[in-house]
């Protein structure tokens, strides 16, 4: 298969060469889930799909988060996620940590709220007199078997906490199994990726290695996806890619850590780019693939940009460097980085 045509074809359906209206855009939402927020310092805000919206997306899932058509829950890796009310069973079901021994301090949380609630964790300290730091992941861990629901919003620390079943008693996290789910789930994956594989889908969804080889075995073995020398495409996605004429226009995106590309391709990009003494801030996508990061430190405000590393041929690098250097100041409040391939600017 040729990889120009899947690069060319997945920029197309990232909708990073041509931004998607409001229509386009909630489908794209729905294929990448669970949403997130920008990595870092987009802590408390609505989730965002960077550089790929042609209006405000975070205002956009802000309006959508009040209304209750995006909801909150713990998802990949026990990390908050945003999904869309229609699918909020679907993923429930695919990551529903089950609590079968739960422990005192579950029991006490979780009969209190049944009784009482919804509370905070502050109205939940005064009356069991535990400390917030065994409150907190006493709370999460009951999150994520889905025994609880937490108030919608994030920057707010004073949320209310409710029982998941009286907030939505039509969701059964035993309509599907955990491969069910992903087979679903996978199929919407491999449209938005074009060719994908195993450590894409771990990468991703943080799920273990048995439940994604069950799922993409069962896809294969009923014709819906099939194996070729580069990874897992559709099916339907093989033909047309035969007539497929690739276009893969000149750009450079500065992705956060928290964007769908990065972290289905985290498993080799932290790898390949780790620098020992610097964090990476940003990956960059260079004419589709990722070809470079941005490092330094995190900081709440602007970060510390310490240099912009590249696996670009000198030639390649230097004709790039302006174009590079702005897509790097552009989504860092207009700040540049000391050093470009380790060279003082």
């Amino acid at each position: 298969m040729n990889e120009n045509k899947i690069v060319s074809l997945r920029m197309e359906r990232q909708h990073l060469t041509h931004k998607a209206d409001e229509s386009e855009y909630i489908s794209l939402y729905r294929d990448l889930q669970p949403g997130q927020n920008v990595y870092w310092n987009g802590f408390g805000a609505p989730p965002s799909l960077t550089f790929r919206a042609d209006f405000d997306d975070i205002e956009f899932n802000r309006l959508r988060q009040a209304n209750r058509s995006l909801l909150k829950g713990r998802f990949v890796g026990g990390n908050l996620g945003w999904i869309m009310k229609d699918d909020f069973e679907l993923f429930a079901c695919l990551f529903c940590k089950m609590l079968d021994k739960p422990t005192e301090k579950q029991l006490v949380i979780k009969e209190l709220i049944e009784r009482e609630g919804p509370l905070t964790i502050q109205q939940i300290k005064e009356t069991t007199g535990m400390l917030v730091k065994e409150i907190t992941p006493t709370l999460h861990r009951l999150q994520e078997a889905f025994l609880i629901y937490e108030d919608q919003y994030d920057g707010e620390w004073d949320r209310g906490w409710y029982i998941f079943p009286e907030m939505f008693p039509d969701v059964s996290i035993n309509k599907y199994t955990k491969t069910e789910a992903l087979k679903i789930i996978l199929q919407r994956f491999s449209h938005r990726q074009v060719c994908f594989n195993a450590e894409m889908v771990k990468s991703f969804y943080k799920l273990p290695g048995k439940i994604v080889k069950e799922a993409i075995g069962s896809l294969a073995s009923e014709g819906i996806i099939e194996e070729t020398g580069d990874g897992w495409l559709l099916k339907k996605d093989i033909e047309f890619l035969k007539k497929y004429e690739p276009q893969i226009p000149e750009s450079v995106y500065a992705m956060h850590r928290n964007d769908f590309l990065v972290k289905s391709n985290e498993y080799w990009l932290k790898e390949k780019f780790k620098q020992p003494e610097h964090e990476t801030l940003q990956y960059l996508l260079i004419d589709g693939e990722f070809h470079g990061a941005v490092v330094g430190h995190f900081r709440n405000g602007p970060y510390d940009l310490e240099d912009v590393i590249l696996d670009l041929s000198s030639e390649a690098a230097a004709a790039r460097k302006t174009e590079i250097l702005e897509a790097v100041c552009a989504v860092n409040y207009g700040k540049s980085a000391n050093r470009y391939q380790g060279e003082k600017i």
